[in-house]
């Protein structure tokens, strides 16, 4: 059997595709930014937040909605921020506009892409819908700020 090239392209293809997906359902495979930060955050819990309160360490808050562009960016940056080592010991908290709204309120959320940053008890910053690394990294500095 005699395969031309164009049927070798598209063999080749298909077979990278298959490869990529299979090693992506196994977990092996992280593919963007975004999914470095979402394996670092945990859902938010009340009782999460205030033990990592309690524990006094760096948190993030972070009101996000699944179908929000800016989120999505938002995580992007963050995980890209997490891939250089910085912030290692920083706690995440995803909070989910949709389902956990009145939560969000309770921290003066007006909309998603909040982003809201602590150290220990203390909130010690907070921004709306920003999506550069410089902003998002500063934002994220000021958690370790004495």
């Amino acid at each position: 059997m005699k395969l031309t090239l164009p049927a070798l392209i598209l063999f080749a293809t298909a077979c990278f595709a298959c490869v990529g997906v299979a090693a992506s359902a196994t977990g092996l495979l992280v593919t963007t930014q975004q999914d470095v930060a979402e394996t670092r955050s945990t859902p938010f819990t009340q009782e999460g937040f205030e033990a990592a309160q309690a524990a006094g360490h760096p948190i993030l808050v972070d009101i996000s909605a699944t179908w929000c562009p800016t989120c999505r960016r938002q995580g992007e940056v963050i995980g890209d921020i997490l891939e250089r080592g910085e912030f290692a010991d920083l706690v995440i908290l995803k909070l989910d506009w949709d389902d956990q709204r009145q939560i969000a309120h309770g921290f003066g959320a007006r909309r998603q892409s909040t982003l809201v940053v602590y150290r220990g008890a203390d909130e010690v910053g907070r921004a709306i819908a920003i999506t550069s690394d410089d902003a998002i990294h500063a934002l994220l500095s000021q958690a370790y700020v004495d």
